[in-house]
């Protein structure tokens, strides 16, 4: 099996960074929800922290990985100005014609709000540390943002497949 360039960037873009995302989201998620005085030990609260730092920092680097490689590698090509590119042909069939001009022109945008809510999160988490456990309501709220940040990932990453299934990069 071989793979052409833009088909390697897409792989990387979708499957090996957006995979990141979602597994340190699930981990990060588990381990904000998690960090409450009733459910842990005094010994096992610096390393779920630790362990949370990781996580949280992670899927920050791994959201802006994948934003900035869809918007300066992946999304070039989308939008490339000859009539067999993904966008021409979206908008050659009236069909598909919205698949462009609401899927993917909401999909640009809306696609930079997951880097940036995850890096808030990350700060959170590292900014306050163990003392997290007992300030419920930053972790609450915490909890919201990481959880609006994988929904903005999860809109994007469907618009994103659907769009390539619709026109691929070829």
């Amino acid at each position: 099996m071989s793979l052409t360039d833009r088909e390697l960037w897409t792989l990387i873009h979708g499957m090996l960074l957006g995979a990141l995302f979602l597994l340190g989201f699930a981990g990060g998620l588990e381990g904000l929800y998690s960090l409450r005085p009733q459910l842990l030990r005094p010994e096992g609260i610096r390393d779920r922290a630790r362990r949370l730092r990781i996580g949280v920092v992670a899927m920050a680097v791994a959201a802006w990985g994948t934003v900035l490689t869809g918007t300066w590698i992946v999304y070039p090509w989308y939008r490339e100005d000859i009539p067999e590119s993904p966008r021409s042909t979206l908008l050659a069939d009236p069909a598909t014609e919205e698949w462009h001009h609401f899927g993917m022109e909401w999909k640009e945008h809306v696609a930079w709000i997951s880097p940036i809510l995850a890096t808030v999160v990350a700060f959170i988490v590292i900014y306050y540390g163990t003392s997290l456990i007992r300030h419920d309501r930053v972790r609450r709220t915490t909890i919201l943002l990481f959880v609006l940040a994988f929904v903005f990932a999860a809109i994007a990453g469907l618009f994103g497949a659907l769009i390539t299934k619709a026109a691929p990069l070829l």
